[in-house]
């Protein structure tokens, strides 16, 4: 739903409620990560940003957000989301995150480093996770979200074949533990936590919301909107596959 009709009305929380109980789900654990600062001299990197809801997000927390994406009208629109939410110190560039060790200027210049459900659309992930490395200031962090690989789909989608080219689609299901803690040391990064997010309830929102944009985005937003609080009251007691997997990892030297 490309409108900025309800980011005006209310603005940066709109950004979360647009798409599928997921994004809000991700968004809570970086928030969570992300605490409020007033300085604006923490540098962050949003790679495969999309219309920028997090980096806008962050931005209104106080950090310098840079939102890289390969789409150019995404990045049109996340500018003007990010004018209308006055996050004044958040920028977006159009860069494709398979060619960011061509950005030298990139290196060494970032404290934190976001990728949210990107990885998966990605062939050559070592090298994704190793440019990553060039792009943090030693001490610095990456955070990162991916499907999980043993999630549970939530519809047909989820079963779509994976694709040999990256061509839009997942070239892998997800990712377990193990094959993310390998990419990371294989970069030089050190794992501190994984976890998991999206649990019961957040998935069947959104295999409601799913179902129902296909019919009309307003109406699948009106009604899962009541909706979206059980999974931020109940899902942590409830035991079941986390949709995503979670990942903070630290540049040492």
């Amino acid at each position: 739903m490309r409108s900025n009709f309800f980011i005006r009305l209310l603005g940066f929380p709109a950004t979360l409620i647009q798409g599928d109980t997921l994004v809000l789900d991700r968004w809570r654990w970086l928030r969570r990560h992300f605490i409020k600062r007033n300085d604006g001299e923490i540098n962050v990197l949003d790679v495969g940003c999309g219309t920028g809801a997090f980096s806008i997000g962050l931005s209104l927390r106080g950090y310098k957000t840079l939102g890289l994406t390969w789409d150019e009208y995404d990045t049109i629109y996340a500018r003007a989301r990010a004018k209308i939410c006055k996050a004044d110190n958040c920028s977006f560039e159009i860069q494709d995150a398979r060619k960011l060790d061509q950005r030298t200027d990139l290196f060494n210049r970032f404290d934190y480093i976001v990728c949210t459900e990107n990885i998966e659309h990605i062939l050559n992930d070592q090298k994704l996770i190793n440019d990553f490395y060039h792009c943090l200031k030693a001490g610095g962090k990456l955070f990162l979200t991916t499907p999980n690989i043993n999630f549970i789909s939530i519809t047909s989608e989820d079963d779509a074949p994976l694709q040999t080219e990256e061509l839009g689609w997942h070239v892998r299901r997800g990712y377990s533990i193990g094959m993310l803690d390998a990419l990371c040391r294989t970069a030089g990064l050190t794992v501190e936590r994984i976890d998991f997010v999206s649990g019961f309830f957040s998935q069947k929102v959104t295999m409601i919301w799913r179902t129902l944009n296909k019919v009309n985005v307003f109406l699948s937003l009106i009604v899962t909107l009541p909706l979206r609080v059980l999974p931020i009251i109940f899902d942590d007691y409830i035991k079941y596959p986390g949709y995503s997997i979670t990942l903070i990892a630290e540049k040492r030297s």
